[in-house]
Parts: structure tokens; C-alpha cells; sequence
């Protein structure tokens, strides 16, 4: 990487007020994508040796999971508690919350378990809004077609068109629920639009819509009857029938004492959100402390057929000084409000409002070039200009995006009077687990909703479908989990599929020393520990 500028050097020649050259010519995204994404990286990739995706590729680190020995056995169940119920989902995030609301709905006895707290979650970190058709002018279709070309025309047709056809549905029951949207003078709802979008049509609450969502999907749960919440208890294994062939259950642990304990089950749900905190290619992440991948480990032990295991999102504008805010989030939003990107010398080098793997790597190609920002303590970056956005629009920053003033703040940086230093922090898996347009993975018995499950956004998200994904396909997979199997309990409750798998392992020569899922980063305590 050429060294580019230092912060003190940047900010001394930066002007809120100097005139802009005209963005230059750029070069074919193709081209741009090969040479500074991520997911392009030199030894990034491997290929999977064993499993239902054996031959496909797969990012490195997500490789060594999947191909990895589960952490208990047939005698670690010996003497462990048992408990029935009709749906387990596991996952206190948005998706979690929403499928456990959709099958206690629908007569479901749920019990929802999460890793940490109910609502612990990527969704409480999601900051810019959700994406709805509702504009007049806008409609599914094109929706439709936004979300397949950003994603490469990777997504599953009918997946996405269940999605979007949703959307307008998804904010009339999130506004029934109590959440709250910001609003025009007229009393509409207020829309913006997104990189890689048409048409606007992200509905928001300032720039903490996720928090918003989560509490009142939080207090949904809380409240209902039909669903019990175990806090603090994160799945380590799946359950199968005597064939090793459906998903009946799983093994729970406490992480108070360690103590095992089986759910018996006729459907379970797997909401357990993304990996970010596996730091794919060294990458700082906006995600939550405990996103690890546990759902794809566990899907794939099961034999779940999973998808775009080489793909990932780096969303383009995670904070990078002071290095302990590093990966934090910038909204999209601050972009789709007029802010600008510009490299050291004080220059536009793209279209801010592309697709974000386009913007994240012209970013990532101005810092290798020479063209980037270097902190005294360490990181490189490029300026959103939040100074100019504040001159053009008086006000705006502290009327929709308190949340950036308020991070900022204890930096000691005013975003209204100084840019910001950004480059692309590691935000969400692409693929996951393949699903049909009821939530349904290739194990019967198997359910997946939210970032765990693959197929809808290809090889790139756009901002907002992932909010309307988690409980769109959320509710969808909690009904059909509800109304499947109403008579039918499992028969017999076994570790099947983990033999197979570890007979799997051995044959193809791999190690067996190393156990998964990874609940916690090893740079925790309990990581460490696990």
C-alpha cells in the first residue's frame, strides 16, 4: 500500500467550501471488484473438502469452522435435562423475534433461547432503515429488479420476489407492534433512497432504526404467553432422528455453569445472525459480540446445503479513528442525504450511491494507491464530507442522525464542522443457508430466517432489505415451523449426523483437534475458554 497522507496533512488542506472537480471516468465495476474486494484477496478462498457443499469455494476462515468437530458427544448428554415444546428458535435477534411472534401466532408452544440477551443482535446495530415499496411511482417489481442487480443476479428470483412482496405488509405490522417512523410535514411516512436503488424508498427512525425495531419486538415477545425466553443459552448442537436425517431438537448450554440441556422439538429455527466476528482478511467489523457463524457451523453438521460461502459485505464506511471506535458504523444514510467521499487530495472517486461493494472497494483502491489518510494511530482512511453536507442543509445532522453525533462526541469530533475518517468495515454474510420462500432449509425439521439464511441477496446487499428480510422471511418461517408436523414428536433423539460428519473428517484426512462452533471471538474471556 503507498503511503498517502497524514491525518494532520489531510485536515490542514481540507475546505468544506472548495469547488469539487467532476467525478472521474470510472473504471468497469468488474474490473474494480477483482482487483479490491475483499473477497478477492489472495488466499481468501478455499475449496471444501467434505459436507453437502464439498468442491464449492468458501472464505478460509469460515472453511476451518465448517470443517471442524463438534464440541460435545453421545456421553457429554448423559443425565442433561430435557424439555419439550413445539417450535425452538434459536436467536434473540430480529428474525428470532419475529419468527417466535409468527408461530406463537399461529398455536405454537415456543421457546426461544439466545446466546446472550433477548435482542443482543446485528438488528439493534442496523442504523439506516427499511426498504419498502410504497412510494407512489415504485413499485415491487422494480424493487425486484434493484435487489438482483446489486446482488449480481446471484439471489434466488422467487426468494427476492417473496421478500420485496412483503415489504409493504412488513411496516404495517412493525407500526401495529408500536414502532415508530420518522415522518414528512404531511404526516407520511419520510423516505430516502439507498446505493444501488431507483426509487426512495428506505423507511427510517432517525438513524437508530434497528433499535427501534428490536424494542418493540422485544417487548412483543416479553409480553406473549406462548413464547418462554431463555437468555444466555446458545445452541452447541443440533438433534436429529435415529437416521440422522431430520432436525428434532437441540443441545443448549448455559453459559452461567457450562450445564447441557436438550430441547425436543417438532421444528426448529435457526436465527442466529452473521459471522463478522471472525475479522475475515483481518478486517475490523460493525457486528455484535456474538456474531461467530455458530448457525452456519451447526446447519452444515446437519447436511443443510448452504450458498455464497465466498461472498461477504463490507459496508463502505466504518469509523477508523480513534482506533476504539474502528469498524463502528456510518450510516448509509449520511451518503443518501448528499454527503460526499473524497481521498486526501480533496477528490470525489466515485458514485457514493452505487452499490456498496462497488463504493467499499474504490475506497479500499484510493488508500492502496496512495490516495488515503493516515491517522499517528495507524488505519487508513477517506473523508465523508459531513461539513458540507451540514453547510448545504443546516441542521440535518442533529434532526436525523443523533446517533452519529452522539458516537462521535466522546472522540472529540464534531461531524459538523470536521469530516469523518472512513474505510469499509466487514458487515454481513451474503449467503447462508439455502431456503425456500418459507424459511425451510434442505433438513426437514430445519428452519433458517434472517442472516443465517442465504439465496436472497446474491453477492451483494442493499441497504434496507436486510431489516425487511429478518422479519419478512422471519414470519414466514415461524408459521410454516407452527403448522408443521402439529401430531407428529420425534421418536427418538440422537447425535447421528455428528458421527456421520466425524466419519466424514477422518476419511478425508482432516484434523480433528479443533471443535466448533466458536461461540464467543478468542479474544474474550469465555472465547478463550470455549
Amino acid at each position: 500500500m503507498k503511503r498517502g497522507l497524514s491525518l494532520q496533512a489531510a485536515l490542514a488542506a481540507y475546505r468544506p467550501d472548495a469547488e469539487l472537480a467532476p467525478l472521474p471516468e470510472q473504471i468497469d465495476p468488474d474490473r474494480l471488484l477483482s482487483f479490491f474486494h475483499p473477497d478477492h484477496l489472495r488466499d481468501s478462498v478455499t475449496t471444501l473438502t467434505v459436507g453437502p457443499n464439498a468442491g464449492a469455494h468458501c472464505q478460509r476462515e469460515l472453511a476451518g469452522l465448517l470443517q471442524a468437530e463438534a464440541v460435545i458427544d453421545e456421553v457429554d448428554l448423559a443425565g442433561a435435562p430435557v424439555t419439550d415444546t413445539d417450535v425452538l428458535v434459536i436467536g434473540g435477534g430480529g428474525a428470532g423475534c419475529a419468527a417466535a411472534l409468527a408461530a406463537a401466532e399461529h398455536g405454537a408452544r415456543v421457546l426461544l433461547a439466545t446466546k446472550l440477551r433477548l435482542g443482543d443482535s446485528n438488528t439493534v446495530m442496523a442504523e439506516g432503515g427499511i426498504q419498502a415499496a410504497i412510494e407512489p411511482g415504485d413499485s415491487a417489481q422494480k424493487h425486484m429488479q434493484d435487489t438482483l442487480r446489486a446482488g449480481h443476479h446471484a439471489g434466488d428470483p422467487a426468494l427476492v420476489a417473496a421478500m420485496v412482496g412483503d415489504g409493504p405488509e412488513v411496516i404495517r405490522w412493525l407500526i401495529r407492534q408500536g414502532m415508530q417512523f420518522d415522518q414528512t410535514a404531511s404526516g407520511d411516512l419520510h423516505t430516502r433512497r439507498a446505493g444501488g436503488t431507483s426509487a426512495p424508498r428506505i423507511v427510517h427512525c432517525r438513524d437508530y432504526t434497528g433499535l427501534e425495531m428490536m424494542r418493540v419486538l422485544r417487548e412483543a415477545v416479553a409480553q406473549h404467553r406462548g413464547i418462554e425466553v431463555w437468555d444466555q443459552h446458545p445452541a452447541v448442537e443440533l438433534l436429529s432422528n435415529e437416521r440422522g436425517q431430520k432436525c428434532v431438537g437441540a443441545v443448549l448450554s448455559s453459559l452461567a455453569d457450562r450445564r447441557l440441556c436438550i430441547v425436543r422439538t417438532r421444528s426448529v429455527i435457526l436465527a442466529t445472525g452473521g459471522l463478522g466476528r471472525l475479522h475475515l482478511n483481518g478486517f475490523p467489523t460493525s457486528n455484535h459480540l456474538g456474531a461467530t457463524g455458530d448457525g452456519l457451523v451447526l446447519a452444515y453438521r446437519m447436511g443443510a446445503r448452504l450458498c455464497e460461502l465466498d461472498s461477504f459485505q463490507y459496508h463502505p464506511t466504518g469509523l477508523v479513528n480513534p482506533p476504539y471506535l474502528s469498524g463502528k458504523l456510518v450510516t448509509e444514510g449520511i451518503r443518501a442525504a448528499g454527503a460526499l467521499l473524497l481521498n486526501a487530495q480533496g477528490q470525489r472517486f466515485v458514485d457514493e450511491l452505487q452499490p456498496r461493494d462497488i463504493v467499499c472497494a474504490a475506497i479500499i483502491r484510493e488508500c492502496r494507491e496512495g490516495r488515503g489518510i493516515h491517522p499517528d494511530t495507524g488505519g487508513v482512511g477517506v473523508w465523508l464530507d459531513t461539513p458540507r453536507l451540514e453547510r448545504g442543509q443546516p441542521g440535518l445532522l442533529e434532526r436525523q442522525f443523533p446517533k452519529l453525533l452522539a458516537r462521535t462526541r466522546v472522540a472529540g469530533i464534531d461531524p459538523r464542522n470536521e469530516p469523518i475518517l472512513v474505510y469499509p468495515t466487514l458487515h454481513y454474510q451474503n449467503g447462508g443457508a439455502v431456503i425456500d420462500v418459507d424459511g425451510a432449509t434442505t433438513v426437514p425439521g430445519l428452519y433458517a430466517a434472517g442472516e443465517v439464511a442465504g439465496g436472497i441477496h446474491g453477492r451483494n446487499r442493499i441497504m434496507g432489505n436486510a431489516l425487511l428480510e429478518i422479519i419478512g422471511f422471519g414470519r414466514r418461517a415461524g408459521i410454516a415451523a407452527a403448522l408443521s408436523g402439529h401430531d407428529r414428536g420425534p421418536k427418538k433423539i440422537t447425535l447421528e449426523h455428528v458421527n456421520r460428519a466425524r466419519r466424514a473428517l477422518a476419511l478425508a484426512g482432516l484434523p480433528l483437534d479443533r471443535r466448533a462452533p466458536q461461540l464467543l471471538p478468542p479474544y474474550t474471556a469465555a472465547g478463550k475458554n470455549s
